[in-house]
Order: structure tokens, then sequence, then C-alpha cells
């Protein structure tokens, strides 16, 4: 291991390169997990931007602002960016800085291809923005693009979305590949696989599921592409296809994506919130073992977004109870974070206050989606405004907030600078008011009758939309407060300690802040006091 090491070590430059090309040529993992955070920030600001488009036009009754085409076609960007642009990247960023401090490795196991993996996004990001501006308009058919809206009636500029979602893939690929070569091989030595912090173990697991799920994604649009343009009938009924078809392909890949975004909050989560109680994590392999079986439980739930297509009755049974047992691992998780927090020594800094709204607002949205499951209340539920309602809250309080938290938490670590702690919790209670503003009064519209996806209504939900709005609005404008913290904290901060938080263990707090351009040259020696915490 050591022989490894030491050669992986000495194909490097001892330090950063100057100017640009450090950015553009850099294989260090600390440089490629920054640059991911920062290409997540600036779609985190493109996709907020189409989702005040959006708010600013559903505020009152009526046509405002833009036309039904435009807010199709940001409906469909807000979706696709946040979750390929945002969610996926930030969560990569986050291992790459994290996991080889974590494990006690120098770097990525395959650092050329960590580079590669991160150049890709920005053009397909780009690729992505761009067909807003192409002859017939961007995307229009939602983020789940079924066919035949997406292969018959769609713009021209689908082509190119279509290769965006390609690019986008592969990057995701190629990063799930360096990331599980680097766990499985770069463990420091005692670091055995039930030794590892659960942010690993939730990375690792992730990792597994992408590559499982991102080539069905590609198999979808490549259907698309071949009924768009060679005439195939993959999903068109008039030529022998079935549009049903694309449901079950997209869902297929769609459901465990839904695990892919959040399982790494859960592992921030399960690092933060026993630093904060100045515990050690409760049931630590049971928490192992209950994100093993939510990734094993996610491959086949798929057709609970699929209740209404006309689907067997022993089908829609199955997918019920299928859907009701992934709870059981799930609450397994959410008592395991409580009983840690039970009687410990508390203290409530940014990290924490993030981790813990992560873990009630989440499980709201747990039990959302239990009603979603019961298939014939779904009937009632589904394309309603009750559905954006329960993923905004597993996606923005869960994922978005467990990123949060990870940048607090970490910050101080990369940069070796205190955040202000007054303007982080303020960015905290703009954000927590502002998400419950905005997704909350969504169940009573939905629960109303209200349908998604559409510019105008009537006057019956005039006032939950209003205070959805201007919920969007105090969150979206609060992200600027952590723009400008992290930029503060960056230039001016105060010195941080190298083991920043009291309670903090892991490898990577026996690291200088900021730790070393490459971090462990020589292995530590991991014993069970700085093993997972």
């Amino acid at each position: 291991m050591s022989a490894v090491i030491e050669t992986h070590h000495d194909d490097h430059h001892h330090g950063p390169g100057k100017g640009i090309t450090r950015w553009l040529f850099t294989t260090n993992h600390k440089d490629i997990g920054t640059l991911y955070l920062w290409f997540s920030f600036i779609m985190f600001l493109v996709g907020g931007a189409m989702a005040l488009v959006i708010r600013a036009e559903l505020f009152q009754p009526g046509l405002q602002f833009v036309h039904p085409e435009f807010f199709n076609q940001m409906t469909t960007n807000h979706g696709l960016i946040m979750v390929f642009g945002v969610i996926m990247p930030a969560m990569v960023g986050l291992a790459n800085w994290q996991v080889p401090m974590m494990i006690g490795a120098p770097d990525m196991a395959l650092p050329r291809l960590n580079n590669l993996s991160f150049w890709i996004l920005p053009f397909a990001g780009g690729l992505l923005v761009s067909t807003l501006f192409m002859d017939g308009g961007g995307p229009n058919f939602g983020w789940t693009f079924y066919a035949p809206l997406s292969t018959t009636y769609a713009p021209p500029s689908t082509t190119f979305f279509i290769f965006a979602v390609h690019l986008l893939g592969a990057s995701s690929i190629m990063g799930s590949i360096n990331i599980i070569a680097t766990i499985l091989n770069l463990r420091a030595p005692g670091m055995t696989l039930m030794k590892m912090p659960l942010f690993v173990w939730t990375w690792l697991i992730t990792a597994y599921l992408l590559l499982a799920v991102m080539p069905v994604l590609a198999g979808a649009v490549t259907m698309m592409l071949f009924d768009i343009h060679f005439h195939t009938s993959f999903f068109n009924a008039a030529g022998g296809g079935d549009p049903v078809m694309f449901q079950h392909v997209f869902w297929f890949f769609g459901h465990p994506e839904v695990y892919i975004l959040i399982l790494p909050a859960f592992g921030v989560v399960s690092q933060i919130i026993p630093t904060f109680a100045r515990k050690p994590l409760f049931g630590y392999d049971s928490m192992v073992y209950a994100v093993a079986s939510i990734a094993f439980l996610s491959f086949i739930v798929w057709a609970h977004h699929m209740f209404t297509v006309g689907m067997p009755l022993a089908g829609q049974l199955f997918f019920m109870y299928a859907t009701m047992l992934i709870a059981i691992p799930t609450g397994v998780k959410v008592f395991n974070w409580v009983s840690t927090m039970w009687r410990g020594s508390m203290t409530f800094e940014t990290p924490m206050l993030f981790a813990i709204a992560f873990v009630v607002l989440f499980t709201i949205g747990g039990f959302s989606g239990l009603m979603l499951a019961i298939t014939p209340v779904d009937f009632q539920y589904h394309d309603t405004y009750f559905v954006v309602a329960h993923f905004h809250y597993v996606l923005v309080p869960g994922a978005v907030f467990g990123i949060f938290a990870a940048v607090y938490y970490w910050l101080p670590k990369w940069c070796g600078r205190m955040y202000d702690e007054a303007m982080g919790r303020l960015h905290f209670w703009l954000s927590f008011i502002g998400v419950n503003l905005t997704f909350f009064p969504q169940h009573f519209s939905g629960l109303a009758g209200m349908p998604r996806r559409i510019p105008d209504y009537s006057i019956q939900f005039a006032d939950f939309n209003m205070w959805s709005s201007i919920g969007a609005f105090i969150f979206g404008f609060s992200q600027l407060i952590l723009l400008y913290t992290v930029i503060k904290t960056i230039k001016s901060g105060e010195p941080a300690s190298d083991r920043v938080w009291d309670g903090a263990h892991g490898l990577e707090w026996t690291l200088p802040s900021p730790p070393p351009y490459h971090s462990f040259t020589h292995p530590p020696v991991v014993t069970d006091a700085e093993a997972h915490s």
C-alpha cells in the first residue's frame, strides 16, 4: 500500500500550478473539488433564476410576464439544471474534497480521469442552457421529457438537449468509477470498510447506483434520438411503439436518481450531528445497512410514478408495498440521527442548524412520499402541486440543505479560515423560512386540485401561490448571503484551528487547516479513535 501511495504522489507536481493553467490541467482532488463546487453554485443561480421566473408568473392568476411556451421551457430547464447541474456536481465536489482526506489517501485513484470528468460539465451545462436561444426555443416538455411529447412534438433544440444529457451522464460515470476505485484501493492501513466515515459509505453506494442507472438514461435519450431523426417507433403508438415504455425506462433511471441525490446528504448529516452532539453516531452498523437497503429497494419501486397509466392491479399492489418498504430503512436513519442528538452536549452552529432542519424537513418529504405511495389516493394527488411540494421537500431541505451544511462544516478546513457565524445563521434562517413558505402551501393547492406545470390558474389557488412566490424570492435572494460569506471567509476570515470543531473526529481533522496540496504523502495508520465519529 505504501509503495503504491508513494509512487502516486511522485507522479504529481509538488505544488499547485500558476494562473489559469492550474485550473485547466489540475489533477489534484482539492482543486477539482473546488471547481465542481463553484460550477454547481453558478448553475444554482441560473436554475434559481428560472425558478423565480416561474414563481413571478404564478404570483397572481392570469398571464403576467411570459408566454406559456416560455413558461414550459423554464419549468423543463429549471428541473434539469437543478438535478444534473447543481446537486450532482456539488455532491461530486464534496466527494473529491473529502473522500481522500477521510480515508487517508493522497489523491483520487484516477487523477487524469478526474480532470476530464469535470471539464465535460461546463460544456454540457452550456449546451443545455444554449437550447433556450435556438430556433423554436428550448425543451418545453418537463424535466421528465415524456415521449411522444419530447419526440413527435418537440422543438428542434431537443437534439442538443439529448447530447447534453449524454455528456452529463458520461461525466457522472467517470466520476463514479474514480470514487469506487479510490475507496476500495486507497484506504489507509487499518481502515476497514466498517471503520469508514458514513460520508464515504454513502458515496460508495451512490457511485454504484450511478454506474447502474446512467446507461439506462443514455438508452432512453438514444431511443428518443432515433425516433426523432431515423423514424423508428420506440415510443410512437402509430408505428407500433409504446409511450408507456418510455415512462418505465425513464423511471427505472429516475427513481434511483432520487437516492443518488439524497444519499450523500445522508452521509454529510451523519458526520455533522455527532460532531455537534459530541457523541458517537448512534447505530453506525445499522446506518450502513440502511443506506445499502435503500439503494437496493430504489431499483424495484420505479412504477409508483406511473399509477395512472393503466397498470394491472398486481403491479399497482407490488409497487405500492415496495415503496412503503423503503420507509423502514429511512426511518432507521431518522431514528439514529435523533438518538445521536438525544442527551448530547449540543451546540447550534450553522452546520448543525442545517443538519437539524434537514432531519425535520426531509421527514416531512418522506411522509408525503408515503401518501403518494398509496395507489388509490395517488389518483387524486398525481400531477398536482402536491407532488411538486413532496419532491421539493426531499430535494431542497434535503439535498440542498445537506450541501449547505457540508460547506459550512468543511469550509474552515478547506481554506484555513472561519466563516462569519452571524452571517451563516442569517443565511440559515432566511433559507429555512423561504423554503417552508415556498413549498408548504403547495401541499394545500395540490390537494385542492391545482395541476403542476401550468402558467395560469383559477382564483381559488391565488393565496397559496402568492405565499409560495414570496417564499421563493426570499429563499432565492438569501443565497447571495452564502456567496458573500464564502468569499469573505476565503479572503479575510479568522484563522481556523486544525480540529475546527470540538467534537470532530476523523482523519481529515488530523491535517492542518488548510490541508497541504498533497494531504497524505505517507499513509496514516488508522486506530479506532480516529475512525468514524
